[in-house]
């Protein structure tokens, strides 16, 4: 696979990410915190960026691209930790009316995974739709019909929590190769945004490495540090491959499998995020770990993406089997 940007690509990565750089900036994030993580505003702007019908044919109202540039897209939302549930509603974009344009905001609970723990939804208040994927298929549920506790504290502040006692079964609209694939190019998408908080995590203390002097010098000149930050930018860059790897692969199966190809891709941006977000919170030193530096934002919103469309723990096990399976 030849994993170099098109000129086009670099166009859309370019746009998003100027895009995001500006609405999104650090101080715009606290403020969200005050507020919902859903802002309505925000929500239609990415919508008229062409986030969520990106991969909607022309003649439906998309963009008419393919996954190789959706995972462009999502690792420069993740880069700027933009909040919501981006995936799903990108996901279910020619499935569920007013996706697609940012009208209507999609939620989703994958329960094809382990069974077992609390039922959780995120966004709970904010959303319009829940999609619910299941073994035997997918399941439309209105939000209004559940009842859902607030947790108080969530890990993420931009990621609000509900749990719930029960969940309905809802109306089917799909079956269980539908609920596989959504889980599969979920998995994909989410990979997208670890790679970009690797990015950003591995940035972030790049520039601190070269401000924050001590003993009269940058802390960036000392051989431990230059360690740590040439670790960062390797593991980013394997994390890359692996995200550009699956997009191209779930637009072209006849390359490989596509389910081996998103296994690494949620396996490896996950690892990689988890240990570039701790290294910058480390680079930063007793400032990493207060509030007032944004380096905890990464790290919690990693511990988040691990969970969702399968852990590294799952992927890793079905990783081993196509290995097994291929020897």
């Amino acid at each position: 696979m030849d994993f170099q940007l098109t000129e086009d690509q670099e166009a859309l990565r370019e746009g998003i990410r100027s895009f995001c750089d500006g609405r999104f900036t650090f101080d715009a994030l606290r403020e969200l915190e005050e507020k919902t993580a859903v802002d309505r505003e925000l929500w239609s702007e990415l919508a008229e960026m062409g986030v969520f019908g990106l991969r909607l044919p022309e003649s439906e109202g998309g963009v008419g691209l393919g996954f190789a540039d959706a995972v462009l897209v999502f690792a420069e939302l993740g880069r700027r930790l933009v909040p919501g549930p981006l995936a799903w509603t990108q996901l279910v974009a020619g499935r569920i009316d007013g996706a697609a344009t940012g009208e209507v905001v999609v939620g989703g609970l994958d329960l094809r995974g382990p069974v077992g723990g609390p039922l959780v939804v995120e966004h709970l208040e904010q959303l319009d739709a829940l999609v619910v994927l299941r073994r035997d298929g997918v399941a439309r549920i209105d939000p209004r019909d559940l009842d859902g506790t607030l947790v108080e504290r969530p890990l993420d502040p931009h990621t609000p929590i509900h749990r719930l006692a029960s969940l309905p079964e809802g109306e089917r609209i799909g079956d269980g190769a539908d609920a596989a694939r959504l889980r599969l190019e979920g998995a994909a998408l989410v990979a997208g945004q670890l790679l970009g908080i690797a990015e950003m995590s591995q940035e972030l203390a790049t520039e601190y490495a070269r401000t924050r002097e001590q003993f009269g010098r940058p802390i960036g000149g000392f051989q431990a540090v230059k360690h740590i930050l040439a670790d960062a930018f390797t593991r980013q860059e394997l994390a890359r491959a692996a995200v550009y790897a699956a997009g191209a692969t779930l637009d072209d199966p006849e390359v490989g499998s596509v389910a081996r190809a998103v296994s690494t891709a949620k396996l490896v941006a996950g690892e990689v995020a988890m240990k570039n977000a701790r290294a910058c919170i480390q680079v930063h030193g007793g400032m990493g770990y207060t509030w007032e530096i944004p380096a905890h934002y990464y790290l919690k919103r990693t511990w988040v993406l691990e969970n969702v469309f399968g852990t590294i723990d799952e992927h890793a096990e079905e990783m081993a089997e196509h290995v097994d399976a291929d020897a």
